[in-house]
């Protein structure tokens, strides 16, 4: 893709330059071609994302690149019928105000919530709000050609996924979706990234260009914890009811899948022919970091910034995800397991644990798990060394399992959240208001690479574990310090923190290093434990310290 700022340059370059007759001509004849349009878009990216042919389009990045723009623009020009969505009402007036400048012959405008335009094309713009977990359902029914979401990191996954699934129109009308953004700033809409990691994220194995399309299907469904999958165009084939875009299915384990395109296009500040000298390129120059990385230079992964109140910061998760290998430490054995169960939605979560080390986390959906026999079957098939099991009873299957489990004879530790903690913090200065605050701390605390010797954990590189674990907040009250609640951890996330739950329990019981160090070599030393790799380094074990 061109760069498009020094396009439009040379373009007013060429036209200066010009004698003042063919200037004038070439005045006239644009003029007269464009009078009776509402809208064109600037030259560069904007113009690009309107000839794009993605299904679903990711625009923007920098402030001020003109994505409210691209929105309304676009509805008033290509769809018959759009939906505008800002995360609050509050928020949507920009969208209007503008709408109503680029329809002054509109048929009618309706201010009630929830708003609509229609101008005199018959074209009708709807304006929404989804504030909370739910609010997009009311859209449910209510099918748009075009569905525009501003500033979407401010919403959940799971909101802008089912907004999606009603982006329909008559045979013959274009159909897609347009996501813009600023990135996300805080813990707050990291999904985006995961949602367009060909583009967005630099780890990716695969990236892709600005505007080259990649095409996905979401396999599962909502009750087993859906995810999408990224599919090669050479594998299509013509639909038998392909439009003339077009689209193609795709079989994944004998089902038919219909994949939609994504692209990711960038724009800037200086994209924009009316706000780029206009002096607010200097406000941006005047965030602080990491802010001026992410709004001013459009940098997805610089706005990965901390909640100030974060209970384990992100670098440190990096930290102990970059430590991580495909294999446990030799001689050190499965010491616990924390288990998060779940009946319907979401995944049954199990995570070992050898010492610090965690392999791959284990999940199954929910639905393969509807009774406590289920998920003690699952424990003890991946259960080794009489690893110590931690359950979460906070419902019924979980409380079925720990008594399943128990009657068995396996060591079996009941996990309440919500119950009281009679714990302090490490420097026996604060207490805990709950025991899911103290073992999210405790975990912290054996984040912490400032330790003695270092940290002695090692994640997996899982996406959503870093999410699960980033998202909890916490606030000092008069009874000691308070985790975020696990229903707002699901507002924030979208979904239930089943991964970083299960982690975190794995660590509340079973035996350390700091404790067992010597027991391990005694039994490496007469081979009761043996390592499959025969080469596998021994882990860092950390500081010693006692509980």
């Amino acid at each position: 893709m061109a760069d498009s700022s020094s396009l439009l340059d040379q373009m007013l370059e060429r036209y200066e330059a010009m004698e003042p007759n063919a200037k004038q001509e070439l005045t006239d004849l644009v003029l007269s071609r464009t009078k009776d349009m509402r809208w064109i878009p600037t030259v560069g990216p904007q113009y690009d994302a309107v000839m794009s042919p993605a299904d679903v389009l990711l625009y923007g990045g920098s402030g001020g690149s003109g994505k409210s723009d691209l929105l309304v623009g676009i509805a008033s020009t290509e769809h018959q019928r759009s939906l505008l969505i800002r995360k609050h009402y509050t928020d949507l007036g920009a969208l209007i105000d503008r709408a109503k400048e680029l329809n002054v012959d509109r048929v009618g405008f309706n201010g009630s919530p929830p708003p609509r335009l229609t101008n005199a094309e018959s074209r009708i713009i709807d304006f929404g709000g989804v504030a909370n977990l739910g609010d997009e359902q009311h859209w449910q029914g209510h099918p748009h050609d075009l569905i525009g979401i501003d500033e979407v990191v401010q919403l959940a996954r799971s909101q802008v996924d089912f907004l999606i699934g009603w982006n329909r129109g008559p045979d013959g009308q274009r159909k897609r979706v347009i996501l813009a953004s600023n990135p996300p700033v805080g813990s707050q809409g990291t999904w985006i990234i995961e949602m367009f990691a060909p583009w967005l994220d630099p780890r990716h194995e695969n990236p892709a260009k600005h505007g080259e399309l990649r095409w996905f299907v979401t396999v599962g469904t909502a009750d087993e914890g859906s995810k999408d999958l990224e599919v090669d165009p050479d594998t299509f084939y013509p639909s038998k009811a392909s439009d003339k875009f077009g689209r193609t299915v795709v079989n994944v384990d004998g089902e038919e899948l219909e994949p939609l395109s994504r692209t990711f296009i960038p724009g800037s500040l200086s994209d924009n022919p009316f706000l780029r000298d206009s002096g607010y390129g200097a406000k941006l120059d005047g965030l602080p970091e990491p802010m001026r990385s992410a709004i001013r230079d459009g940098n997805f992964m610089a706005a990965r910034m901390d909640d100030s109140n974060q209970m384990i910061p992100t670098s440190w998760i990096q930290e102990a995800q970059s430590r991580w290998l495909p294999y446990p430490p030799q001689g050190i054995p499965m010491c616990g397991m924390g288990v998060d169960v779940a009946r319907s939605s979401d995944e049954t979560v199990v995570a070992t644990r050898y010492d610090g080390y965690y392999p791959e986390l284990i999940g199954v959906p929910g639905k393969t798990t509807p009774h406590g026999t289920d998920v003690a079957a699952l424990v003890i098939k991946h259960r080794q060394h009489q690893a110590v099991v931690v359950i979460d009873v906070g419902e019924g299957t979980g409380g079925q399992a720990f008594a399943h489990l128990q009657n068995n004879e396996v060591e079996v530790r009941a996990y309440r959240g919500m119950d009281p903690s009679i714990r302090r913090t490490e420097d026996n200065q604060l207490r805990f208001t709950n025991l899911r605050t103290e073992a999210y701390w405790r975990f912290r605390e054996a984040l912490d690479p400032g330790q003695p010797g270092g940290s002695p954990i090692s994640l997996p590189d899982d996406p959503k574990l870093m999410s699960d674990l980033a998202a909890v907040t916490w606030e000092l009250t008069p009874r000691g310090i308070q985790a975020l609640s696990k229903k707002k951890v699901v507002e924030k996330l979208g979904r239930s923190p089943d991964r970083g739950d299960a982690v975190i329990m794995a660590w509340t019981a079973g035996p350390k290093a700091i404790t067992h160090a010597a027991e391990w070599r005694d039994d490496q030393r007469t081979g009761k434990i043996r390592s499959k790799r025969k080469s596998a380094p021994t882990i860092n074990m950390g500081k010693r310290r006692s509980r």
